[in-house]
């Protein structure tokens, strides 16, 4: 089922995205496409959270998204959503989450509207990630200089809809990795960000 004009405003793109957090499904990994991938034994994930903004604007609905700094040290020059890894004084990473938005673009928590959680990704870089989904109002985005390269926003439409999506490859670390991607103009959105998103597809999809 493709999302209509319709349901890409107000109340009808509020009650889509709130069904499509609520749908049962499991969590996701920088891996599904790679079964064969071998991961460090032991391993320990570090908690994050990421806001998955969506603006409904006169024009219709956006997704808002970053491009990474350059010098960070996990996924630089990648574009990602805001957040990161949950501290000790987040109460949960819902709360790591908007703090992150606050800082890396200066998006005021208290007007994201929160529709609820995604289920957790793991990213080959060791983070267990917890995509939360928000419905925001228009602002002014204020770029953290030291960690945010660029804001930008994508039409909703277009990473609502699991055709915009291709697998593609490229070798890491001497093994050919296989992931998604949902390219938009200029912009590369790929890796995790494109699993969390096409999760996020599918669900809006079904």
């Amino acid at each position: 089922m493709s999302l209509g004009a319709a349901t890409l405003s107000g109340e009808g793109l509020r009650a889509r995205l709130a069904r499509a957090v609520a749908a049962r499904g499991g969590p996701t990994a920088d891996h599904d496409l790679n079964p064969g991938l071998t991961l460090p034994p032991g391993r320990t994930l570090r908690d994050a959270g990421v806001l998955v903004p969506v603006i409904d604007g006169p024009g219709g609905p956006h997704l808002l998204l970053t491009k990474r700094s350059s010098r960070l040290k996990h996924h630089p020059g990648q574009v990602a959503f805001p957040g990161g890894r949950v501290d000790p004084g987040d109460g949960d990473a819902t709360a790591a989450a908007l703090r992150e938005a606050h800082e890396e673009v200066g998006l005021d928590p208290a007007t994201a509207d929160v529709l609820g959680t995604l289920p957790e990704h793991e990213t080959v870089t060791g983070f267990s990630v917890t995509p939360v989904v928000a419905l925001v109002p228009a602002f002014a985005p204020v770029p953290e200089a030291g960690e945010v390269a660029e804001v930008f926003t994508v039409p909703f439409a277009h990473v609502a809809d699991p055709a915009n999506y291709s697998v593609e490859q490229r070798l890491w670390r001497g093994t050919w990795r296989r992931y998604y991607v949902v390219p938009y103009g200029p912009y590369y959105v790929w890796g995790a960000t494109a699993r969390m998103l096409r999760g996020l597809a599918d669900r809006l999809a079904a």
